[in-house]
């Protein structure tokens, strides 16, 4: 029977680590990650309104088959310097793509990268010209292991899910012939995590030995299908965001990780209502390891891999709520009465 890896997150999948960094006084922070040898990549924009870097280079079709790094952090548009710093430290190591080496020029690290919008949830944001997120980056990336946190951690540091705080959250699964398939999700959404007027989530059929709360929905309690109840009441455009990476150990072709991607995707669709609105930046990248084999058939084994994905990834976005804490006026899920 599938059970989840030892860590219950990204860092399950063979050849993956991941660091975090944060900072308290501006209420935000960065997540990296970094696999041990560079590996595939893909990306699937969901959102209306995403803030991205360099996911144009991850199509198939492009040079560029594989990554050093991928990077989530808050800031909005002052994230994206967070890939900036991961970058320096890498080059600064002597990885990333380069056609031939060349003596004297550095290599080029390919380090994606997708941000949240976390700059009205409190927090100190009077940076001037001088934004943390490069200096979080190196941080985040200096800091990294198998142990990822999970709540007011990382990207999630500032994040809200809905009316809720939100945060930082992973989750894995092997399977029987002993794959990992893991997610991480930073939850900054303007939909809800959990069913209107209750604390259970709607990712409840997916929860693996309590992990996310154990708690039931009440079967007794129906509600309108246009009853959004714990969402952000304020749908402010490109102010919404889940950003996420789901992994699996095969030897994944880009087009096999892309199609894992999208199909990862449903599972931000389990587990937030609404989702994927013109004002949110939903963003899930794919990284495939390749530390075995995909099983024959292919298609089949992706068709697998891409469902677990989605298991994980809904998964992975409850646990980030649960384990997040009160911040100021920005209620926890823990705290609801």
């Amino acid at each position: 029977m599938a059970r989840p890896g030892r860590y219950n997150s990204l860092s399950d999948v063979q050849g993956l680590s991941i660091g975090c960094a944060e900072d308290a006084k501006a209420l935000t922070g960065v997540t990296v990650i970094v696999p041990e040898a560079r590996a595939v990549c893909a990306v699937d924009v969901r959102g209306g309104g995403p803030g991205t870097r360099e996911t144009d280079a991850l199509a198939a079709e492009n040079l560029v088959d594989a990554v050093d790094a991928v990077v989530l952090a808050g800031g909005s548009v002052y994230g994206l310097g967070a890939a900036d710093g991961v970058v320096a430290a890498m080059g600064a190591e002597g990885k990333g793509f380069a056609l031939r080496d060349v003596p004297g020029v550095p290599r080029s690290p390919v380090v994606p990268a997708a941000i949240l919008y976390d700059l009205a949830n409190g927090g100190d944001k009077a940076w001037g010209d001088a934004p943390p997120y490069a200096t979080l980056g190196r941080k985040a990336y200096a800091a990294r292991g198998r142990d990822a946190p999970l709540g007011n951690a990382g990207a999630g540091m500032g994040a809200l899910a809905g009316a809720l705080k939100g945060g930082q959250g992973a989750a894995s699964i092997v399977t029987a012939d002993g794959f990992t398939v893991a997610a991480l999700a930073c939850v900054n959404s303007w939909g809800a995590t959990t069913l209107p007027n209750q604390r259970a989530f709607w990712a409840h059929p997916f929860e693996i030995d309590g992990e996310f709360g154990a708690v039931a929905p009440d079967p007794a309690q129906r509600f309108d299908a246009e009853d959004w109840s714990g969402a952000k009441l304020n749908p402010a455009p490109r102010a919404n965001t889940t950003i996420a990476c789901v992994a699996v150990d095969a030897d994944l072709t880009p087009a096999e990780a892309k199609r894992l991607a999208q199909m990862a995707s449903a599972g931000l669709a389990r587990a937030i209502r609404p989702v994927f609105a013109p004002f949110d930046g939903d963003v899930v990248f794919a990284l495939a390891t390749a530390a075995r084999p995909a099983p024959e058939p292919r298609q089949l084994a992706l068709a697998r891999f891409g469902a677990l994905a989605a298991d994980c990834l809904a998964r992975a976005v409850a646990r980030g709520v649960y384990a997040a804490q009160s911040v100021g006026p920005h209620r926890a899920w823990r705290d609801l009465a």
